[in-house]
């Protein structure tokens, strides 16, 4: 709950002042205890939120409530990564971007359909990624910037997608390369050029079996690695401690997503009711 008295540490310099302070004594950050709340938000990110959890919890989730949604689609198979496919009507209800959604102007879609995913091949290689990349960006970024990075990355690779071809598209892996980008990019600024090497190999290797895949989205790869690219450059990773104003954003795009997926739910319900 929200903390109004007491001490803190202060979000911008890291020094003990109290919760009450208008301004911070040393450094002149202004309500740096943001009105009790500061407090909430340091203890989430710092003891119990895992954000690469929330992420895999919530496509594991929202994949299995697109199956429960459109049971019939599941006996459609037409072959191996048609295996558990959820329908078409499912996954716009749950937030699926492009398509309907484009030309409707839904776009909170370009966060919700990074949670989404086609069959069970697709979800389990994509949270294979995140599970693997997921906490060395959280590592040497931080939480709240790793979730910034892999939100942001996923939103423009679909936004790519969306005005390129409009075809409608779900899925984590521009989300992925946009964290193989923050690794790239971490990789560069501190000289392990091994380790860059190692990356830009993978994210090639990746974009190029999407030329021999079928369904593969290239423009939400492509989209999604310059998202990463261009956000990680904007983070300060060599500072351990995570700015307030980092930290809101990330629980902002957390909510807005959850927030997405019960409109578009809302919405392609209504839609069908009225039809």
């Amino acid at each position: 709950m929200r903390q109004t008295t007491g001490s803190m540490i202060c979000p911008e310099c890291g020094k003990l002042i109290g919760v009450g302070e208008e301004k911070c004594p040393f450094c002149g950050a202004w309500r740096p205890g943001l009105y009790g709340w500061t407090p909430v938000v340091q203890r989430l990110f710092g003891q119990r939120l895992d954000l690469i959890a929330i992420i895999v919890m919530g496509c594991v989730g929202l994949f299995i409530a697109s199956l429960v949604l459109q049971p019939e689609a599941i006996l459609q198979m037409n072959g191996l990564f048609s295996i558990l496919s959820p329908g078409q009507r499912a996954l716009y209800q749950l937030g699926m971007t492009g398509g309907v959604a484009w030309r409707e102007g839904w776009w909170w879609t370009v966060l919700t359909a990074i949670y989404l995913h086609g069959g069970l091949l697709h979800i389990f290689f994509n949270v294979m990624w995140i599970r693997s990349l997921g906490p060395q960006v959280e590592e040497v970024y931080g939480p709240a910037r790793a979730f910034v990075i892999f939100s942001v990355a996923g939103a423009t690779g679909f936004v790519l997608s969306d005005v390129v071809s409009g075809s409608p598209s779900i899925g984590a892996s521009g989300s992925i390369f946009g964290l193989l980008a923050a690794l790239i990019v971490y990789g560069r600024k501190r000289g392990g050029s091994m380790m860059t090497m190692q990356l830009w190999q993978w994210a090639a290797v990746m974009f190029a079996m999407g030329f021999f895949m079928g369904g593969v989205n290239n423009w939400a790869h492509a989209g999604g690695f310059a998202g990463g690219w261009v956000t990680a450059q904007a983070m300060r990773f060599s500072e351990k401690r995570e700015s307030r104003g980092v930290q809101l954003l990330a629980l902002a795009l957390l909510a807005l997503t959850g927030a997405g997926v019960v409109l578009s739910f809302i919405k392609v319900t209504s839609l069908l009711l009225i039809r």
